[in-house]
């Protein structure tokens, strides 16, 4: 992993305003390392300024100039106009994760769409909110005191639905089932960081079932420079070490994950999982001895 990655990656998430393209795009150059992003924030700008312009005729031709309005303006243009869809065929293809690709081909996995959504409606002068929803992400119009609705959430993946609290009751239930108990604090608004990570994640479960590890590792690079204290992050990238015969890297992070776990109390889950990183260690230290 190159440092300027990881610096990009840090520099597009701290900034002041909105880079979440731009940090979209840096994610994407661990499956493309040569993409240039100004093109895809310059296709971003003419198609937040399409959408703007989709949202005033619907206005006018409605007749109603509330947020619910101007959101069928822009659903009409993006999933009409632009015929973005959920890619539910292929959706562990890789390209799916990557916003150069989600814009060229006009499909992707629902954190992307949602990523697509917020970046034009922002330009088009609306402000959309990420929901880091349990299995399946999706945006929100904020509340707004003038107007009765409230928060409105939206699902980007499937053209823009306009979704009740039922609908992200079943949604819950359909991608989590019982694991995890519907609260209204799961539609609460995802932070810029907390986007980045989902789509991190999503990217590296990707690459491992493809069993893509260096790429994986790559991911994982990412991963802890946005959450350092994340030790599950620094376990797999051991882990993923291992797997590519990075017997040195593989060693160190895993010994630190043992000695950072080993500090606190553990459940059965969680000593049994020890006891295999820890056979993993013996065998790395034995290899390792093997060639000295």
């Amino acid at each position: 992993m190159h440092k300027e990655l990881v610096d990009e990656l840090l520099a597009a998430s701290n900034a002041p305003g909105t880079a979440l393209a731009h940090a979209a795009l840096v994610i994407a150059r661990i499956e493309y390392p040569r993409l240039d992003p100004a093109p895809y924030l310059e296709r971003l700008d003419a198609m937040g300024e399409a959408a703007r312009l989709s949202i005033d005729r619907h206005v006018d031709d409605s007749g109603d100039s509330s947020r619910l309005s101007a959101i069928a303006g822009l659903n009409r243009y993006l999933f009409e106009d632009e015929r973005l869809v959920g890619n539910r065929e292929r959706y562990e293809d890789p390209r799916n994760s990557c916003l150069n690709e989600v814009l060229n081909r006009r499909t992707g996995i629902p954190i992307t769409l949602s990523v697509v959504y917020i970046e034009v409606a922002r330009r088009a002068g609306l402000q959309i909110e990420g929901v880091n929803f349990p299995g399946h992400f999706l945006v929100r119009l904020p509340e707004d005191m003038g107007e009765t609705q409230g928060c409105v959430i939206i699902d980007p993946f499937h053209g823009g639905a306009l979704l009740s609290e039922r609908d992200c009751r079943r949604l819950l239930q359909k991608h989590v089932g019982a694991e995890v108990a519907f609260s209204r604090s799961l539609l609460a608004p995802a932070t810029r960081t907390e986007i980045i990570v989902r789509m991190l994640l999503n990217l590296k479960r990707t690459y491992v079932h493809m069993r893509s590890f260096r790429q994986a590792r790559d991911v994982t690079e990412l991963l802890l420079a946005m959450t350092p204290s994340a030790l599950s992050e620094l376990r797999d990238r051991g882990l993923l070490a291992y797997h590519l015969n990075d017997m040195t890297s593989a060693l160190r992070d895993l010994q630190t994950y043992l000695k950072l776990t080993s500090m606190g109390e553990m459940d059965k889950e969680a000593r049994e999982e020890h006891q295999q990183i820890w056979e993993r260690v013996k065998t790395l230290r034995r290899r390792i001895a093997g060639l000295n």
